[in-house]
């Protein structure tokens, strides 16, 4: 699957047909807390973190989550990756337990899917 850097709008047909291409229910995205940008379209997680990293992004910034291109609000976002998993950043399992970090997260998200 072809990976997607959103750093201004992408639209919800588009998540759609991401959706379709892979899971059929979800898309996989990584965002950029710092950069206010994600990441869609990865078979896993870990490919989209990859790419932002290559493109400057630090590690501690990126979150995974899962978009659910059918709902609204904040049913739309799923905070769950392996790549959450980060001891050091106080963050103990896949689920994002800062709930300011969550917040940020889906400011980033309704700012970026139209």
């Amino acid at each position: 699957m072809a990976i997607i850097i959103v750093a201004k709008q992408i639209t919800k047909g588009k998540l759609q047909q991401l959706t379709r291409e892979g899971y059929g229910d979800i898309v996989k995205a990584v965002v950029d807390l710092k950069k206010e940008i994600m990441a869609v379209g990865g078979e896993m997680h870990v490919d989209e973190e990859q790419l932002l990293l290559e493109q400057g992004s630090k590690q501690a910034d990126l979150w995974g989550i899962n978009i659910y291109s059918d709902k609204k609000g904040e049913a739309m976002v799923e905070f769950d990756s392996v790549i959450n998993i980060r001891p050091r950043q106080n963050n103990h399992s896949r689920y994002v337990e800062s709930e300011t970090v969550r917040r940020k997260i889906l400011v980033i998200v309704r700012k970026l899917v139209k």
